[in-house]
């Protein structure tokens, strides 16, 4: 008897310690790749000495595994980008809301879910990108006139079935309304130059090689290929500064319903969007802070100043099914 009152003792203390030994670390599913966040974690960790254990994956499988695990999930953060997808996460209900005067200070509240349940870590504008040896900067103007006969045949898009571009046409529907809206990609569509591309890269690589010589693209990419080579003959044109202002998405970051840490996970997402780690995650991705009082990186802010589009970028998420309806009718594949 004594034996297993000592056994059962045993098993409680190691119980107790491994407990203890999880509550010292976070764990996140991303779908961010690890090259762009482990720096980010192994900082936090120097700093704080808590570990941060991350899973990589595209974000469908992740929102897909966190409700399925559902009580029993590891994870306490979901990564993503684009504020399309973490909407889509919140209406899930994976996603929890969290009250930080932290985040009130250092994000403001358009990169921010309306019921505190994600935030925005770092932004990307989807802007037009122009070959620099067949366009002047001049004639252009807005997303909306890329519509116009002017660029037919000359326009590069990509696929509709990428949220990217789902959240854009979510913010148009939200400015023009369904019906102007279905006019102008009807506009883009019969102005493309060939067909979509599965990703921004091959776009802006399809620009350089003159099969088209506009197209609209995420920030980062073009920042990407450009530090692979700094003569790539295309830039980038900052569109609607006479009104509403660029496009502006998101990567963002988000509790879970189920989170093993939650304590411990707040104090990540608050440290990640404070000015050390904000200026270390989005130079890293060559992105833009989403805390306003952090200056980007040299390299990012040489592509120049612009105004951004002050919808709030949940938008993207509440429109996307009208988008993706518009979308396809517009003959957008």
């Amino acid at each position: 008897m004594l034996a297993r009152k000592g056994l059962l003792a045993t098993l409680l203390l190691a119980a107790i310690g491994g407990t203890a030994q999880a509550a010292d670390e976070v764990v996140v599913y991303s779908s961010r790749i690890d090259e762009l966040i482990k720096p980010v974690f192994d900082a936090y960790t120097k700093a704080t000495g808590v570990k941060v254990k991350f899973i990589t994956d595209k974000e469908a499988p992740l929102m897909a595994r966190i409700k399925a695990e559902g009580a029993n999930t590891p994870a306490d953060l979901l990564l993503t980008v684009d504020a399309g997808n973490l909407w889509q996460a919140e209406k899930m209900g994976i996603l929890q809301p969290f009250d930080s005067p932290v985040l009130d200070a250092n994000i403001p509240p358009q990169y921010r879910s309306g019921t505190d349940s994600w935030t925005g870590l770092s932004l990307r504008a989807r802007t037009i990108a122009y070959s620099t040896q067949r366009v002047k900067p001049e004639e252009l103007t807005t997303y909306e006139a890329l519509a116009d006969k002017q660029w037919e045949g000359r326009l590069c898009l990509r696929t509709a079935k990428k949220v990217y571009n789902q959240s854009l046409t979510a913010t148009l529907i939200e400015t023009h309304g369904e019906q102007k809206t279905e006019q102008i990609l009807k506009g883009w569509v019969s102005n493309l130059a060939t067909d979509v591309f599965s990703d921004d890269t091959a776009l802006l690589q399809a620009i350089a090689a003159g099969q088209c010589d506009v197209g609209i693209i995420n920030t980062y990419y073009y920042g990407r290929l450009h530090q692979q080579n700094p003569e790539l003959p295309v830039k980038l044109f900052w569109p609607n500064q006479g009104d509403r202002g660029v496009h502006v998405n998101l990567s963002g970051i988000g509790l879970t319903r189920h989170a093993p840490h939650p304590e411990q996970a707040k104090k990540l997402v608050e440290w990640m969007t404070g000015p050390d780690a904000q200026a270390l995650f989005a130079g890293i991705n060559q992105e833009f802070p989403a805390n306003p009082k952090v200056s980007p990186s040299q390299e990012v802010a040489a592509w120049g100043e612009f105004k951004a589009d002050s919808i709030p970028v949940e938008v993207a998420g509440k429109r996307q099914a009208e988008a993706i309806k518009l979308m396809d009718r517009a003959g957008w594949n």
